[in-house]
Parts: structure tokens; sequence; C-alpha cells
């Protein structure tokens, strides 16, 4: 009887170890959500220095940052840093031409993180390159995270005092799933300080839902916001729900090859800081941003079909977009670019945004559009070679960012030639 109980006692006891081994490994997967409101402390909530009640988060004027990209290893001196630096206007610095409002062109761009050029340095983003093609100084106003909503917000508030003739809207695809968010936990998990305006089409018309945050402290009890966070943000229902761990945890954590292979290179990466040295014939960096990438597509499958099923709000920003630049009399222009998740996917699959563009054209005599992946198409098929090797993953690198302002200068001679 007693070998019974013990066989029995260990059977329980490593079913115990396994759940908890599963939970903590679910905890570092970007594809699963553990929890729904993960706690927010005051240390964390006071490095929160870009909050603002109106956008939800907006870069601060008259700031300098310095980012490690993360292009080093365990023991390594950290051997590249970039430096994030804004101006009196919170726009990124142009260190090639400063602003005059007296100048022959003004041009400004507004957009996500990709608009900002997040992971390079000040005079390598393609607003720096654009002034070193024009002449002029091109303003920055791209937002980590924005979509398409919160980038015409902020176009909206900042415009009045930075005129420009030219504004170009810049952002990812992943706009179609920012613009359906209030919190941003819900589709991205973890990011639990985010919380935004949106807008809803109310008979046609767009209707701006305001942030149910209006003072920073406020965040340290969402849970209390329950009601209207799960109400407007759509992912709720639709991405959070179906991602949420629950018990058994094993199961969850074994669903997926994946999972097993990210929480491997994670261990690997966390087993490389703790000797302070990298192991031999493995880059655990490289392949857990790889692994990530992979747990990344069925979001990309999720927001191809948001293109679909919510196009009509999209369009409604581009309206107001339009309708904003007749108002104000200057030049709008569209720019669609790609995070790599995206490039990856589309490079097989064809654009998840399908024929939005062409639509766009069709509508609006006076948009111009862009669809930046016909532009940056590299001839052997190695879309990553546009992106920075190595850092967060993802964003574009300086001779891409080169590029690109080639084309927008493109756009602005052009317009040049017709008027």
């Amino acid at each position: 009887m007693l070998p019974l109980v013990a066989i029995v006692l260990a059977l329980v006891v490593s079913a115990v170890i396994l759940e908890v081994v599963s939970y903590r490994a679910l905890e570092r997967i970007p594809s699963v959500a553990t929890e729904e409101f993960p706690e927010i402390d005051r240390e964390l909530l006071g490095k929160f220095s870009s909050f603002d009640p109106e956008l939800g988060w907006v870069p601060q004027p008259n700031r300098e940052k310095q980012k490690d990209t993360g292009d080093h290893l365990p023991g390594e001196e950290v051997r590249t840093t970039v430096t994030y630096s804004t101006d009196e206007y919170a726009s990124r610095v142009c260190p090639a031409k400063e602003r005059d409002p007296d100048a022959d062109i003004r041009v400004s761009t507004y957009g996500d993180s990709y608009c900002f050029c997040r992971e390079v340095d000040n005079d390598e983003t393609f607003q720096n390159y654009l002034a070193q093609e024009l002449d002029t100084h091109v303003a920055n106003y791209g937002g980590g995270n924005y979509g398409l909503d919160q980038a015409l917000m902020r176009l909206k508030r900042q415009y009045p005092d930075d005129p420009t003739d030219h504004v170009f809207m810049v952002v990812t695809a992943s706009s179609i799933a920012r613009i359906l968010s209030v919190w941003k936990h819900y589709q991205e998990f973890g990011n639990i300080l985010a919380v935004k305006p949106r807008y809803v089409l109310e008979d046609g018309d767009l209707e701006r839902v305001e942030s149910p945050v209006d003072e920073k402290e406020e965040l340290l009890d969402l849970e209390s916001k329950a009601d209207f966070l799960r109400e407007y943000d759509f992912h709720y229902d639709h991405w959070f729900k179906p991602h949420f761990a629950t018990r058994p945890y094993t199961a969850d954590f074994l669903e997926k090859n994946e999972h097993l292979r990210y929480a491997g290179y994670t261990a690997g990466k966390e087993l490389e800081r703790r000797l302070s040295r990298s192991i031999p014939g493995i880059d655990f960096d490289l392949a857990q941003t790889q692994s990530a990438l992979r747990l990344e597509q069925p979001r990309v499958r999720y927001h191809e079909r948001l293109f679909d099923t919510h196009e009509d709000l999209f369009d409604a920003l581009i309206q107001e977009f339009v309708d904003y630049a007749d108002k104000q009399d200057f030049e709008p222009t569209f720019v669609m670019v790609q995070q790599l998740r995206y490039a990856k996917y589309e490079s097989e699959h064809g654009p998840i945004y399908g024929d939005l563009l062409d639509r766009l054209d069709e509508r609006y005599d006076d948009l111009t559009t862009i669809d930046m992946a016909t532009h940056l198409s590299p001839d052997d098929g190695d879309v990553e070679s546009l992106y920075v090797e190595r850092g967060e993953g993802g964003h574009y690198s300086p001779e891409t960012n080169a590029a690109i302002a080639q084309v927008l200068a493109g756009v602005v001679e052009q317009r040049a030639v017709v008027e």
C-alpha cells in the first residue's frame, strides 16, 4: 500500500511542479495572456513619462533618451545605443535643418513608431534624410504604438501650432487593430499602461470615445473600469479571451511546439546572462526573435480579417484626414509601411490590407497614397535586410529610411511641378 501512496504522491507533486513551470513559461510567451489585470506598481507608473489624458500617451517636448538596442551579447559592453531627442514642439529633432516658418516648403509627418523611426539615431530617420533632399525642416510627430486614430488626433492638436504645406500620415497595417483598441493589453498582452481614446461609427459618422483615464494615478486601478474597457475594446472578446490561459496551464503550454521552442530559447538567454558569456553554437537572441515572429503569424491573419470586417472605420478615418487637409489647406499623403512580421507574411500571401490603397485612390482625388512595400522590395526577396538586425526587432534600418525619403521627396517635387 505504501509504495502506491508514494507513487500517487510523486505524481501529484510532479503535476503541481509541471503546472507551476508551465504557468511561468506562459507568462513569458508574447502570444499568451495569463492575467486580465496585471498589477501596476507606482515605480512602473513613475516611469510612464509620456502619459497624456487626451491622447493616452505622447512624446514630451525637449527630451533626450538613449536606448540600448540590444545589439550585444551577455557580458559584452554595450556597442550600440540610439538617441531619441525631441524639440520644443515634441517633434523628434531634425539635425539636417532647423525649423523655419518662412520656408518655401514646410513638411510634417504623423503616425506610429515607424514614423518616429525607432531603433535608429536622430540623423538616421527618414525625416532627416528627407530634410536633406528638400532643404527644409521636416517635423516628426510619430508616436510609438499609435494607430491612425491617435495619429489623426495628434495632427488636429498639433497642426495649429506647427502648420505645414505637406502632411504625411505614416502607419503600419497594425493600425486596423489599434483603431479598435482602448486598452492595448487586450491585444498586445503586457502593454498595460496604454489606455487610449478611439473612434466609433454611429450612423456612418465618426464619434470619439474619450479615454476612461483622466489622471495617471487611475491606471493603478484599471479593474474598476473593466466594464468600459471590455465594452469599447473590440479585442477583449475577439482576441484576449481566446488567448487567455486557464488551468490546466500545462495543456496550454504544451498545445504548441512553438511554445516549447520559445521557452527553450528564453531559458538559454537567461543562462547566458547568469554566466555572463555566450554559449557557443546558437544565437539565442536571434532564435528567440524568430520564434516570436512565428508566434505572431496568427495575429497577422487576425489583422487581415479585420481589414475585411472593419474597413468602414478605417476609411472614415482617412476621410477625416482628407477633410482636415481641405480645411487647413495642406497636401495630404497616406503612407503604408510594413512591420517585419507583415513583410514576411505578405511576401508569400500578398498585402493583408487587400485593395485598400486602390480604393483610396479611386475615392479621393486630393489624397496621394504610397504603398511603401512596392518601393522597398529587395531583388533577392530578403525582406529582413530592410530592418535593423537586432534590438527590439522590426523597425527600418538607416539605409531603408534613406530610400523612404527618396520616395517621399518625389511626392513633394511632383506636386511642385503640378502646381
